[in-house]
């Protein structure tokens, strides 16, 4: 016997699956900068941030953390880590700058260059298609709430696929579609800005249409071993009361947050009640024959990005909202405990209400948490240590829950944490640090942080101590 084998295991001890997928992500726009160089032309992102008063301080992508430089570096970082999977996006107006036509070859070789580092180090690549950078072009054209855009999206997802479908093993069609046609086209608190109700309800029916065109492009042009993927951000919703009312706010918000992805990519179909709840903004009339075919081809797996839970009542809400329809009908509540930066409330239990639901819901689609963590006030010390004890904590939380829902049945193959880096964190500006490296943004210094340690030996022992 060895001294491993002989190594008393505790109770407290978490292993996870082997070959589970520790991994952390990022997006484009957020950590790349560059925002002119090789080709690229702006996206809606820079528009918006461009416009004043809709991010904080003013701030811009236009730097961020420099990774379209520093790349090298960063993968360095991740290989420090220990990390088997790194979650990163493609910006569409770098490959593509007006939306239409050839690829822009200056901008491919970065991902090239980025996805040779990455295999170089042992990581693999799990690549995002759309994380939110619309080119303006194609804005300017009419956005997500016009149609056209869906097609150009799977023409986009071609030229990627041609030039990495060889080394890259997993696609992520959108990141969130949520918060792009809802933030973007409903509350207006995300590029393009708008607060039109209808535009949003459009807007996620033609998201979830270049979600099933590209899924066909990406299955025609890439090896049969790859993986096609979809991300959500599903909402925990949970009533303040169990009273008929309180319950009602949580079904339409489920069917707004939730099913309005859900039921056409996983079922064929539209949520009933959510046609019935927006009758007054829309007759649906966008959804043409032959859509929820083309939306619902098989995916492999389902990646979910959790924070927080969402707790709702009975009531009214301000306007505008990335609710229509719902906005007469639904208050949102404070979760109680403690919160983050973000002034978001910590609550594992509703990512692991999340996971059992999908279980239960698609028991035969592997799951993946593709984001989870949490923005603090971070800050390098006189010795130059960032000390971060609450995201050490809420990580911990979060993956006892995940190791909790894969003992009661979910079928969840991997854990990404967001983020690798202190970023542009969209409307916040660099006012907000989600990552386990701390950035300094005036040097573009990077420090590991306690959590990026601390996760570090969770990788290397494959769970919780």
């Amino acid at each position: 016997m060895t001294a491993v084998d002989a190594r008393p295991e505790t109770t407290t001890e978490r292993r996870f699956p082997t070959g589970f997928r520790w991994g952390t992500a990022t997006a484009a726009y957020q950590i790349e900068g560059a925002a002119s160089e090789d080709g690229r032309t702006p996206s809606i992102w820079d528009t918006f941030s461009r416009t004043p008063g809709k991010v904080r301080n003013g701030d811009t992508g236009d730097i961020a953390a420099d990774h379209y430089h520093r790349m090298a570096e960063d993968v360095a970082l991740m290989r420090e880590l220990g990390v088997t999977d790194y979650r990163f996006s493609v910006s569409w107006p770098r490959v593509q700058p007006t939306g239409r036509g050839p690829a822009v070859q200056r901008g491919l070789d970065f991902y090239r260059r980025l996805v040779d580092e990455l295999l170089a180090a042992g990581i693999r690549p799990v690549l995002t298609l759309y994380h939110w950078d619309l080119p303006q072009e194609l804005e300017d054209a009419g956005g997500w709430p016009h149609r056209d855009t869906a097609p150009r999206f799977a023409e986009y997802a071609g030229l990627v696929a041609g030039a990495l479908g060889d080394r890259v093993p997993t696609w992520t069609t959108l990141n969130e579609p949520w918060c792009a046609a809802f933030l973007g086209y409903a509350a207006g608190v995300h590029a393009p800005g708008h607060t039109r109700p209808e535009a949003a309800l459009r807007a996620a029916h033609h998201l979830n249409l270049a979600h099933g065109l590209a899924t066909g492009v990406l299955r025609d042009a890439l090896p049969a071993k790859a993986e096609v993927s979809l991300t959500l951000n599903l909402h925990a919703v949970r009533p303040l009361t169990d009273s008929p009312e309180d319950l009602d706010a949580v079904h339409r918000i489920d069917a707004l947050g939730n099913r309005v992805f859900l039921d056409p990519v996983f079922h064929g179909r539209l949520p009933r009640d959510l046609v019935d709840d927006t009758a007054a903004l829309t007759d649906w009339s966008f959804v043409k024959d032959g859509d929820l075919a083309t939306i619902s081809a098989p995916v492999d797996s389902l990646g979910i990005n959790y924070y927080s839970p969402t707790v709702v009542a009975s009531g009214t809400s301000d306007s505008p909202s990335p609710w229509p329809g719902a906005d007469e009908h639904v208050r949102f509540v404070p979760a109680p405990g403690p919160r983050t930066a973000m002034d978001w409330p910590v609550d594992a239990t509703g990512l692991y209400d999340l996971l059992t639901g999908l279980r239960d819901e698609l028991p035969d689609v592997p799951l993946m948490v593709t984001e989870n963590g949490a923005a603090y006030d971070d800050y390098a010390d006189p010795s130059g240590a960032v000390h971060d004890p609450e995201r050490v904590a809420y990580l911990r939380a979060h993956l006892e829950a995940v190791h909790r829902a894969i003992e009661d049945g979910a079928d969840v193959r991997g854990y990404f944490l967001w983020s690798l880096l202190d970023n542009f964190e969209w409307a916040y500006g660099y006012g907000k640090r989600f990552g386990a490296v701390h950035v300094d943004f005036a040097t573009q210094r990077r420090t590991p942080k306690d959590s990026a340690r601390w996760y570090a030996r969770v990788i290397g022992r494959g769970g919780l101590d």
